[in-house]
Order: structure tokens, then sequence, then C-alpha cells
């Protein structure tokens, strides 16, 4: 028998006292923006898979297992419960949920006392992809439950799987024995997550993004059945659709089942518990009081055993429930592990366009498959738990990293899982399938390419085949058109009317990889708050990012290189036709026309040009290993290759000091070369930080860029209420705001703040890094904005574009730490 957990969680992961709310969590800033309060734990499941999500509360309330769409809302009947009674004394029962339903639901059941600010109940801790409760001051016994997925760095099987493990650790701290039951009980959903609404229509919303009306069929539940199952494997049960058993048809959207499986006592791993009973009851009424269950559960730990696999009738709901009663004696220690599973393989974007998810290529197509994937997650348990461990502990273990950096490392790689994520089946256009991240949950469009810019680089560190797949679906879409006209939502804002442009012109650098509501990956900029066709930084963005991508992973895939090139220069000359004046610099039209698409700039600007010239040294990189490769490179037009690159060179010999005379006053590079604006842009120069990044030269002189971070950081960062919030995007060198009614200068955008700290960390600047870095990290994780955590922050406590995908840009300081501080 182990003595103690095996597996803890190190200090360093975030932590909650159990339900304790929040007095003044932030709020949304556009009333039409998501905002579903502070309520929010690391979720559950795959790549790709689909996920469900539980608070600190215990409660489980998100769940996103509809490709790309969101819904968050508690079901009560999900729930874990737990029965103690110490020998000698009376006993107790609670679901340790600590909300009590809204509802008259489950009003027979007694719920977790929830934390208060004088009395702590439990701790919640979370260190992505794991996160455990642990339950204090009510129970006897020390109980800990510990929840993950099997998400493993370059493991492109096991982090697609559609499983969450929960592994309870039981120690018994008294000198009698104690009896423990723990029950899990789950409402069936199969069915429920599907656009009920085919054709969704789709409008402008205040802020001007394009939004569609979604409607699940939660609650939809007519004809779903349950049965108990026992294997060697385990015991529990099977959560069905509506679908006939021996049905050969293909599954639609929705369809398919959950699982819940606990070890079976004949085959039970060393530190389960050997007197354990298993309770099994397959069809309760989770709208009712749950007496049926709670009668029992409460009075002993037991259930009713009941095998009854009737359909739910029209307007019914049902659900089941696994207990594990057994008895810990004085000083022992028990684990007892449950697994949760869900088949739902079908991902349907617009009406007929349907794919598999990544997770079937290993256990198949039909929807019938929870269950093996449930006692599949009981057996490896430990396995993943190790692997898990062995890749958070050398980062865990630097004590050159404050605590608040090293947390948020991992926990911001929620998103990978919960941000609408798309991972497809292998094809052999694509061998690791196709992936895709949402901007975030109120900008609904996949993998923004100026926004995964910063964000992309959690993905590339650990998984960087998926990395390179959406990459190549940049570069395929290139080359594209499609001439349908829409309207530009910003016009719209500024009370201009209906202005009209084509959704993407051939070699324009597309915003983003299509929206759920159509055809991702083959219909691209969905986005149409801006004329995307007419940006300045999207073209260079690609690619810096296809360099960023072959340079960083070891500089040996040529086939990368080769899938891309077109498309690299295509995107390049696109972009130098915006050079209006012929001097080797595109111009900002003077719209916002780059990722800070409210903020007007005119003539050379600071960001984009300095993109533009690292993009330059980027693209003549790549034709020179391509030149060198002596490889049979078929998409490489080879006679083109000498010329092409020529040609970049012309360009950037031209536009380099131009860039430098035109921008630089001395002190920081200015803005623009036209609007006269004295504002110092926080992220003036991304441009030189991805030069360096990839051992390009300098797009600015080092003494000159040292003077502009170092205003950047004063402006922006210290000036700005103090150093408190993390560094507004524009401020004059005072501090002061240009206008004190602009929306993008005066916000915090979380994903640039953590790419300045790479910037400064790169320019030897590593305790201003880390002070910056830790500032943002306190406002996310200490203002309820926990795996939500949004695109902006404002001074007044509001945000907006919560679950955004710019934040992953934390990955950007781990990556530089390897190349300025090696260990």
């Amino acid at each position: 028998m182990t003595t103690s957990n095996p597996f803890p969680l190190p200090a360093v992961a975030w932590s909650r006292p159990l339900g304790l709310g929040w007095s003044d969590p932030y709020r949304v800033r556009y009333a039409s923006n998501l905002d579903d309060g502070p309520h929010h734990g690391m979720p559950l499941g795959g790549f790709g898979a689909g996920c469900i999500g539980r608070s600190p509360a215990g409660d489980f309330n998100l769940w996103h297992l509809d490709g790309g769409e969101h819904c968050f809302r508690s079901l009560p009947a999900c729930q874990f419960s737990l029965f103690e009674q110490v020998a000698g004394e009376a006993p107790q029962a609670y679901g340790l949920g600590t909300p009590e339903p809204n509802s008259s639901s489950l009003s027979t059941w007694q719920w977790y006392p929830p934390s208060t600010p004088d009395r702590s109940t439990g701790v919640y801790q979370a260190l992505y992809p794991r996160s455990s409760y642990t339950y204090d001051g009510v129970f006897r016994s020390a109980l800990t439950c510990t929840q993950f997925s099997p998400i493993l760095p370059h493991n492109y099987e096991d982090t697609s799987f559609p499983l969450g493990v929960f592994d309870w650790v039981v120690h018994n701290p008294l000198d009698r024995p104690v009896t423990l039951s723990i029950l899990l009980t789950w409402h069936n959903s199969a069915g429920w997550f599907t656009n009920t609404r085919k054709s969704p229509d789709i409008e402008i919303r205040d802020d001007g993004s394009p939004v569609y009306d979604y409607q699940s069929a939660w609650g939809q539940s007519e004809g779903n059945v349950n049965h108990s199952l026992t294997t060697d494997q385990g015991m529990g049960l099977v959560l069905d659709g509506n679908r006939h058993p021996g049905s050969t048809a293909a599954p639609q959207e929705g369809e398919g089942q959950w699982a819940i499986a606990t070890a079976n006592p004949r085959h039970p791993s060393p530190d389960f518990p050997q007197d354990a009973e298993i309770f099994s009851h397959s069809r309760w009424d989770p709208q009712g009081d749950g007496g049926e269950l709670w009668q029992t559960f409460s009075r002993d730990g037991s259930l009713v055993n009941l095998a009854d696999g009737g359909p739910a009738a029209a307007g019914e709901q049902v659900a089941v429930a696994l207990a594990v009663r057994f008895t810990v004696n004085p000083g022992q220690t028990v684990r007892v592990p449950f697994a949760l599973a869900w088949d739902f393989p079908v991902t349907e974007f617009a009406q007929g366009v349907t794919y598999y998810r990544r997770y079937c290529d290993r256990w198949g197509r039909d929807g019938r498959n929870a269950w093996a994937i449930a006692c599949h997650g009981l057996q490896q348990r430990d396995q993943w738990q190790q692997q898990i461990a062995q890749w958070q502990d050398p980062i865990v273990g630097r004590s050159d990293w404050p605590d608040a950096f090293k947390m948020a490392l991992f926990n911001e790689l929620y998103l990978l899982t919960q941000g609408g994520s798309l991972w497809s089946a292998a094809s052999a256009a694509d061998p690791v399938g196709q992936f895709g991240v949402l901007e975030c949950l109120d900008y609904a469009w996949y993998e923004s390419l100026d926004v995964r810019l910063y964000g992309s680089f959690g993905l590339l560190t650990h998984w960087p085949d998926l990395e390179k797949s959406v990459m190549r679906a940049f570069a395929r879409a290139i080359a594209q058109a499609d001439d349908r006209p829409r309207v530009i939502g910003y016009y719209v804002t500024q009370g201009q009317g209906q202005v009209l442009a084509p959704r993407k012109v051939t070699n324009a650098t597309p915003h983003d990889l299509g929206a759920p509501n159509e055809h991702p990956w083959e219909k691209t900029n969905y986005t149409a708050y801006q004329d995307c066709n007419l940006w300045k930084d999207l073209a260079s963005d690609f690619v810096l990012q296809v360099y960023r991508d072959f340079y960083l992973t070891g500089s040996q895939d040529l086939a990368f290189v080769a899938d891309c090139w077109p498309a690299v220069v295509a995107a390049l000359t696109y972009l130098k036709g915006f050079d209006q004046d012929g001097d080797g610099i595109p111009e900002n039209s003077g719209a916002p026309d780059q990722t800070f698409d409210d903020w007007r700039l005119r003539g050379i600007s600071a960001y984009c040009g300095g993109l533009w010239l690292a993009a330059l040294e980027a693209a003549l990189a790549l034709g020179q290993v391509l030149k060198t490769a002596n490889l049979p490179l078929d998409s490489v037009n080879a006679a083109a290759l000498e010329p092409t690159l020529a040609q970049f060179r012309t360009w950037l010999t031209q536009a380099k000091p131009l860039y430098h005379a035109t921008l630089w006053n001395g002190q920081f590079y200015s803005l623009d070369s036209e609007s006269g604006s004295d504002v110092v842009m926080a992220d003036q120069l991304c441009g030189q930080f991805y030069a360096r990044l990839l051992g390009l030269p300098d797009v600015v002189p080092e003494d000159c860029g040292r003077s502009a971070l170092a205003t950047v950081y004063d402006a922006c960062f210290l000036k700005f209420h103090n150093g408190q919030f993390g560094a507004a995007n524009g401020l004059r060198p005072d501090g002061s705001p240009l206008n004190p009614q602009d929306t993008h200068p005066l916000e915090v955008w979380t994903g640039i703040n953590f790419g300045l700290g790479a910037f400064l960390l790169q320019m030897g600047q590593r305790d201003q890094a880390f002070r910056l870095t830790e500032t943002v990290i306190g406002q996310i994780y200490n203002n309820g904005l926990q795996f939500r955590t949004p695109e902006a922050i404002t001074a007044v406590g509001t945000f907006r574009a919560s679950h955004y995908l710019r934040a992953m840009a934390i990955w950007a300081i781990y990556v530089v730490d390897q190349q300025v501080n090696p260990k």
C-alpha cells in the first residue's frame, strides 16, 4: 500500500480555496461579448476531442463538445459525492460540488460547504494538464482527487484522447477504521452537442465582429439509454444516444456515447482497496429530487444495484451512478481511480461538411468506443502521470524562474484543449491531421495569423508537427480567391454604413483559416471586422512563422520549406504592391490595417515596417536553404529561385536604411511617418525581436533597439498606473494617453506583454522581463480570469475577448530563455 499521494501537484500550481467566491472579478468590456463569470477551472479532454471544464467549486460547467462551439452551464447530476463513517460515529455524505442547484432538482442531496474568507474547506490546484481537489475540515479522512487528461509533449496519439482520469487518494489519520464510498454520477447528454440551426444567421455585433446564432440540442434526450458493463479492465456504465444498437450507419455530429468506469476488484492495482464493493445504478432522474440515490448512499454508502436499459421517453432525461465503497484502516492510504470518456467522433461545420476527429485514428469511427477508451485510461493512468511529471519537473525545478511564471507556462496551454480546438483524422495530405484553435470565443475563427505570431510558441515547442500543419494550411490558402463581397464591421461601428470588400484576394495572406459554421481550412478569411486583404502585417507574419518553425525545430525539415516557399514568394510580392512610392517599404493606409485593428497607422510604420524587414531576411534565409538543399523539391521553381532572392535583396537594401532614417527620433521609433504622433508603441520592434530570435541580422542598430525598449518599459509599463497592470499598447513618453477615449492604445494585451517579456529577456533585461510578466500573470490569476485568459484588460477592471490565443506567447519567454540561458 502507498503511504502518500505518489503524484502530488507541485507547489507552484495555481490554487484557490474550494468554492470561494470572487468579490470583484474583472468584467467584460462590451456587453455583447462573452462573460461567464470567474468560476472556471482546468479543462479535461484531448486536443480536438471536445472538452469539459470543472470549476474550483467542484461542478462540471463547461461543455466544448461540438467543435468550435461554447456552452457554459452547470449540470448538477454530473458530480462526485462522498460518504464517510468513522467507526462508532454517525455517517456524513456530501455532493462535492459546493453550489446547490438553482432549481429544485437533487433537493434531497447535501452539498459540500464552500470556503469562506474566514474558513477554508479545501483547496483546488491546477497545473495543466493536472488539477486536484483537496478536502479539509469537513471529512475526518484526508482526501485528494487529482484529475487529468494525457496531454503529453510530442505525443500525437494519446494527446488526442477524449478522456479524463480521476485519481482519488484516501488516507486514514485516525486510530479507528473509516468506511468511505465515492460516488460518480453522470447525466446522459449524448446527442446534445450539435447545432440545431444548420444554416445559422450571421450578423455584426456592437463591437463590429461577425457572430452567428448557435443553438445546441441541450436537454433533448429522447431515446437515450444506459447500461452497465463489467470486464477484466473495469466496471462501470455506458451512456448511449438514441441510435439503434445494430445500426451500421455512420454517426452524425453529436451522436455517440459517454462511459464512466472504475477498477474491477477482481483485477485491482496494488493500492486499490482490497475490500472494495462496486454499486451500479443505470437509470435515475437527474431532474428529480435525487432521492432514489441519496436515500441509501447517505445512509451507508451503497446504491440499489439497477440494470435498467429502458430508453428515455419524450421530455425525460436519464443519468447513471457508480459507487465504490471500502474501508481504510488506521494509518492506511488507498487509491481509487475513475475514468470518464466520451466518443463523439464527428464534427460538422456548415451542413454536410463533416470531419472525423483525430482520436478516431486509434479508436475507430463508429462512436461506440467510450468504454474501451475509459478502460484504457484506467490502465495507463500511472504511466501518464509519470510522463506529465517528467515533462513538468525540469521547469518547476528552475530556481531562477518565478513560481508565477512556471505556473502560467503550463496553465496557459489550456487553450489547446478548450479554445474550440479542432484536430482532424489523418489523411495522405495531412499525415498528422489538420489542427486549429480559435482566436477566441468572441472572435470565433481559427488560427488568426497575426495573433498566432505570438500565441503559437506553446504548440511549436511541444507539438511541432501540429504547428507545421497549420502553416501548411496557410500556405495552401494564399493562392486561393473568394470574390464574395461582405460588410466590413469596423465602418459599421464608425457609423459609416455598409462598406463592402471581397472576402479573399488572390495571393493576399488570409487572416484566419475559417470558422466553425463554414468550412475551416478551406474557406479562409472569415473575420469581417476589417478588410484583411489590405493588412500590412499578415504576409510578414506568415514568412516569419515559416522560417521560425523550420529554424527552431532543427533546420532539417526541407520538405516543409519547399511546401511553403511558393506561398512565401506570393505573399511578399503581394505585400510589396502596397509600396505606393516605390521606396521599398509598404505603407499603412490610415485605416486600421494590422493586428491593432482599431489603431490607424499612416505611411511607414514601426510595427509593420519592422516586420517587413525581418520577413525579407527570413525569406532570404529560406531561399538559401533551398539553394543548398540539393534535393528533388517539386514545388520549387529552381530557375526562378535566384532572381527571386535577388529581388528580395534589392527590396531589403533599399528599405532597411530608410526605415531607420524615417522613424528613429533619437529615443525610440516613431509610431509612423505621417501621423505626427508622439506615442510610444509598446510593440514597435516586434520585427527586431523576431530577427534576433531566428539568428537573422538586426532590423535596427542594437543601441537604438535598447533605447526604444527602455522607453517602452518606462512609458507604457512603469508610468501606466505605476506598473500595476502591465504595459499599455501606446502612451506618450510621459505615460499620458494621446486620447483618453482610445481603445487599443490604452488596453493591456496579455500576449503582447508576454512578447515584450521575451524581448526584454532577449536583450538581457531579465529582472524587467519577469517583473512585467509576473504583473500580467497576477492580473489574470488574481481576478477571476484563470482558464479564460483575455486578449485585453483595462485599468478599470474590464476585459475583452476571453479564451484568447495570443496569451500563449508566454512560451516565447521560455524559448528565448533556452537561447540566452541554456540549461
